[in-house]
């Protein structure tokens, strides 16, 4: 008997392991996860006091169920709802979050439940990491982002106007939860979103999963179950080897490399004050942009910056910026902020071939401006 089928997994799901030592976790995909949330993680949560933090686009269709779940396995859980939407990482919703977690009197043996996208599993992961100098938390992703990227790893944090996740700590969850079901009810412009993330891991670790999101992009935007299912199991398996090597993201370490297209991103929607692109349309324009990057410093050969750009574009996502967006040249002074930056000096994630990528801090400011100017629609 396999180790999922002794912990209650039902024969469908798919079991990926994050190896790191006494925090190691699984992350669990499959279908109806939800309803056995209580069942799976009675055997991975010490205490009975959950409090369950999601919004209120996710609440209406899944808190009732997780909470009640949770109820019938014997913890005390209910369900909180929280604005949607980036401007709900902040430092006031975290506030309003602790004062909650008072209200329900949890304890340092209690734990909180992420239910939601990024947003609500980076605030919950930072609140979680902080309330009582650290409680447990678990993720349950409902967004396809949030289950091959934001779920994963335990980087939490919440945004500062001057940059996007500036203030947050690492806190790896005691599990995640990735119920495929939840897509169902996730709009079209999240889907193609996420699928941002879901190419990212083709170029920068996966050459051949690469040409299998090729073929099967449009399974994925049809909301096949088997396609999606794999692609959510590669993409986890590859950050999970990832994090296992680089917990922390040490200065060289793998972990950086996560970040493709991510310095672009995170200045566009620093510029745009979180507005206008989700962040996997920013990213999407980021990796457009980085592929172009690759190119002018010879890393990157031109047909595959093209196949690049390409299947961002089959996926449904901008491969450039729209004429009223910030100027170029306030964006690149975003990039500063970046939390890569090393010394006032830029650093970039660039490939040199689809399948691998390397951080390069030796970009020229002319050299990535030029980029900035050259990317426009």
């Amino acid at each position: 008997m396999s180790d999922s089928e002794k912990k209650g997994a039902a024969p469908a799901d798919r079991v990926v392991r994050v190896e790191l030592g006494a925090r190691s976790y699984e992350i669990r995909i499959g279908e109806g996860l939800i309803a056995r949330a209580g069942e799976i993680l009675s055997s991975v949560l010490p205490g009975r006091r959950a409090l369950v933090v999601t919004d209120r686009n996710v609440g209406p269709h899944f808190g009732h169920a997780l909470a009640g779940a949770l109820q019938k396995a014997g913890f005390d859980g209910t369900a909180i709802e929280l604005p949607p939407g980036e401007g709900a990482k902040s430092l006031e919703t975290a506030k309003a979050l602790y004062d909650l977690c008072f209200t329900a009197k949890l304890d340092r043996g209690s734990c909180l439940v992420a239910l939601g996208g990024g947003v609500i599993g980076d605030l919950t992961g930072f609140v979680a990491a902080t309330y009582m100098r650290g409680i447990d938390f678990v993720q349950v992703p409902t967004t396809l982002l949030a289950m091959v990227d934001a779920s994963v790893g335990g980087k939490t944090a919440v945004d500062h106007p001057k940059a996007k996740n500036a203030i947050g700590a690492f806190h790896q969850p005691r599990a995640v939860l990735v119920d495929t079901a939840t897509l169902a009810k996730l709009p079209e412009r999240d889907l193609r979103s996420g699928l941002a993330e879901v190419i990212k891991y083709g170029i920068i670790d996966d050459a051949e999963f690469f040409a299998w999101l090729e073929a099967n992009v449009a399974k994925l935007l049809a909301r096949d179950t088997v396609a999606l299912a794999h692609a959510i199991e590669v993409s986890c398996a590859i950050k999970a080897r990832i994090v296992g090597e680089d917990e922390r993201e040490r200065d060289g370490g793998p972990r950086a490399l996560l970040n493709l297209g991510h310095t672009f991103a995170h200045a566009i929607e620093t510029c745009m004050n979180y507005a206008g692109y989700t962040h996997g349309e920013a990213v999407a324009i980021g990796m457009a942009l980085a592929g172009q990057l690759s190119v002018k410093r010879g890393l990157l050969g031109e047909a595959d910056a093209k196949r690049i750009r390409a299947l961002i574009e089959k996926a449904g996502l901008p491969v450039a910026l729209k004429a009223g967006d910030p100027p170029p040249e306030d964006l690149h002074a975003a990039t500063f902020r970046d939390k890569k930056a090393r010394g006032g000096k830029l650093r970039f994630v660039l490939a040199d071939k689809i399948g691998h990528a390397a951080v390069h801090g030796d970009v020229p400011e002319d050299e990535a401006l030029a980029v900035w100017k050259s990317g426009r629609s």
